[in-house]
């Protein structure tokens, strides 16, 4: 699980005048025409920060021929692997066609051996296991696949997982109960436990055998479970720190299937769920997490599981088609962390566990219900945050952001936090208050190490927890305006006076006559993209703009040209700051249309438009600006 301290805030009614600096929005919606002036007002005043370019230096051409001539790829690729770090044939091979029998010895595991052990015990005497996992999706599908996996050797397995609003998250006294209440023998964890001490403590006492399988960092001492699990735990020496919970989870599944004397190769048939859990949880995608994932994306192509396929369904995506980081990322994840967030996490366990198409329906269905549920409720508290946000000459006027509202969700606020800090570039803090008590979440930028600074605060606070990107909290009501004090003070001092402003890093210029279906197909080759593999940003110079259209009143669509090559681009929500007259251009009758833009440089990834059976590549903007 990423960090997501969001829990247990139920929604107030009572509005809050005149406490501190700013007041705590009541939560009240209005008339929609009041509602849709008020996020116009929001959003026109607002401009997002413009992002400093920075472009990295190209690789000397005798790198680039000696790819070229040893790979037989397209020259620009051989730049980009050069760039990313690929220097020799057999580096770039290595990257390009990673291998299953790479993986890391999961024996490397510290604790992982006594873990497999112990359940193998517990599937030969058909003890009841339990597994408990998160309530998002890295939890959901470890314990999804770790409960498969005994049921598939034989094993007597039963999954659960946490209520956001009433458990909070991690193993918790009433999981314990819960566990129990099922016969459990042996109590395992995914993607939490680590810092369970006292109901790790009580589980054992009431019988279970404890393992606790987890992957974010422990306290000063480790719980006392029969086997702890976890690359990062002190003494560990497993090379990839960076597994998330589910990859965890699949590690000791394949010491167990060994138990059992099964083959490596069947352990594949869990990579669909490893890959959703790796790109979900946004660990990094290098080395054996881009490998786990690459072979993942494809078993999800075709996957079998009558859960993801109904998932797929409802992400409308169709099945034997190419599945990318991005359709988990933006389509199937969301509709698993649904559940958890406004909605019963159970249901996402049981449509990933259901072997009955009929009812893998029937979940997938309440999940696609709450993913439209989260995503009013986010939108909604979206818009009350905006209107909440000090601005001054259309920008926020605090270093460091605290909003607060009323009976605001906590199952969206984290997503809030993000979507706020995207839009004005400062650390922002996101409370929903419920009586005299408020629930935080925090999101940083790369520059501002969020927790150090809440730490800096904490004596207004009730606890707190967090890493350098993302935090959560508990506060009173009475101490906010000191800690939104504070917390501009520290944010003030950390960042300085200066505007903060986001770096766009770009891989590689082009020309556009570069830029073809063939260089596509290879591209793809350097995914999955993510964290630790972002998706190449491009750069082209000196393009001419035409065909400008303007979508929805935020989203531009436009044909680029240079020395008779052309690409069609769109730039989604960049209307409003790629203006004309942003570019030093005189606008036409309709801002756009009429137009005469001078040459440009433009920032873009590409991607794939189908439409009627009918495929091109196009680009999709990042920023454009006059060229230099």
């Amino acid at each position: 699980m990423r960090c997501d301290r969001d829990r247990a805030a139920a929604r107030g009614s009572r509005g809050v005048a005149g406490v501190g600096e700013r007041r705590v929005s009541s939560g009240r919606r209005g008339s929609p025409v009041a509602s849709a002036t008020r996020r116009r007002r929001a959003d026109d005043a607002i401009l997002p920060p413009r992002p400093r370019w920075a472009i990295s230096p190209p690789p000397g051409p005798a790198v680039t021929r000696t790819l070229k001539a040893a790979l037989k790829l397209p020259a620009p690729l051989c730049r980009l692997l050069a760039v990313r770090g690929y220097e020799t044939p057999d580096a770039a091979k290595a990257f390009l066609r990673p291998m299953l029998d790479g993986l890391h010895d999961p024996g490397l595991l510290l604790g992982a051996r006594k873990a497999a052990r112990r359940l193998a015990r517990a599937v030969a005497d058909r003890e009841m296991v339990v597994v408990h996992g998160d309530y998002d999706v890295d939890g959901i599908t470890g314990s999804v696949l770790l409960t498969s996996w005994i049921r598939a050797l034989g094993g007597r397995a039963d999954a659960i997982v946490p209520d956001r609003l009433r458990d909070g998250y991690d193993l918790s006294d009433r999981g314990v109960a819960r566990a129990a209440g099922r016969g459990a023998g042996v109590l395992v964890t995914v993607d939490c436990g680590i810092v369970a001490h006292e109901p790790v403590r009580k589980a054992s006492e009431a019988g279970m055998d404890v393992i606790v399988t987890d992957h974010h960092r422990p306290g000063d001492t480790l719980p006392d479970a029969l086997a702890v699990v976890n690359p990062n735990q002190p003494g560990c020496p497993y090379p990839n720190k960076g597994l998330c919970g589910a990859g965890v989870a699949f590690k000791t599944g394949q010491l167990l299937a060994g138990e059992f004397g099964r083959p490596p190769d069947e352990s594949w048939d869990y990579l669909d769920l490893a890959a959703l859990a790796t790109i979900a949880d946004m660990v990094p995608l290098e080395g054996e997490n881009r490998t786990i994932t690459r072979y993942g994306l494809r078993a999800l192509e075709d996957t079998s599981r009558p859960g993801l396929r109904a998932l797929k369904q409802h992400a409308r995506l169709e099945p034997g088609r190419p599945v990318d980081s991005a359709s988990v990322g933006f389509r199937l994840a969301p509709r698993i962390n649904a559940a958890g967030r406004v909605g019963d996490a159970g249901d996402a366990l049981r449509l990933l566990l259901s072997s009955n198409p009929t009812e893998a329906h029937h979940f997938a269905t309440s999940l696609e219900e709450n993913n439209q549920h989260r995503r009013q409720l986010e939108d909604s508290v979206v818009e009350e945050a905006l209107a909440e946000l000090p601005v001054r000459d259309g920008s926020v006027s605090e270093a460091g952001v605290v909003v607060a509202g009323e009976g605001w969700h906590s199952g969206v606020i984290g997503i809030v936090a993000s979507r706020l800090v995207d839009r004005v570039f400062r650390p922002v803090i996101v409370v929903s208050f419920d009586g005299e008590t408020g629930r935080g979440s925090a999101r940083s930028i790369p520059t501002f190490d969020l927790h150090a600074a809440i730490a800096r605060c904490a004596g207004h606070l009730e606890r707190f927890g967090g890493h350098h990107q993302a935090a959560g909290l508990d506060i009173r009501r009475e101490h906010l305006p000191a800690f939104r004090a504070a917390f501009e003070r520290v944010a003030r001092r950390e960042l300085g006076t200066d505007e903060p402003v986001p770096e766009l890093r770009a891989d590689l210029a082009v020309g556009l006559n570069e830029i073809d279906p063939g260089f596509y197909h290879y591209l793809r080759y350097l995914g999955p993209f993510g964290p630790g593999n972002p998706e190449p940003v491009f750069v082209s110079q000196n393009v001419h703009i035409k065909s400008v259209k303007v979508l929805k009143d935020k989203h531009l669509k436009f044909h680029m040209t240079h020395n008779g090559a052309s690409l069609n681009a769109i730039g989604f929500g960049l209307a409003d700051r790629l203006a004309p007259e942003s570019l030093g251009a005189a606008t036409g009758p309709d801002r756009w249309r009429g137009a005469t833009l001078p040459p440009v440089d433009v920032a873009f990834t590409l991607m794939e438009n189908n439409f009627r059976g009918h495929t091109t590549i196009e680009a999709k903007v990042r920023d454009i600006k006059a060229a230099e």
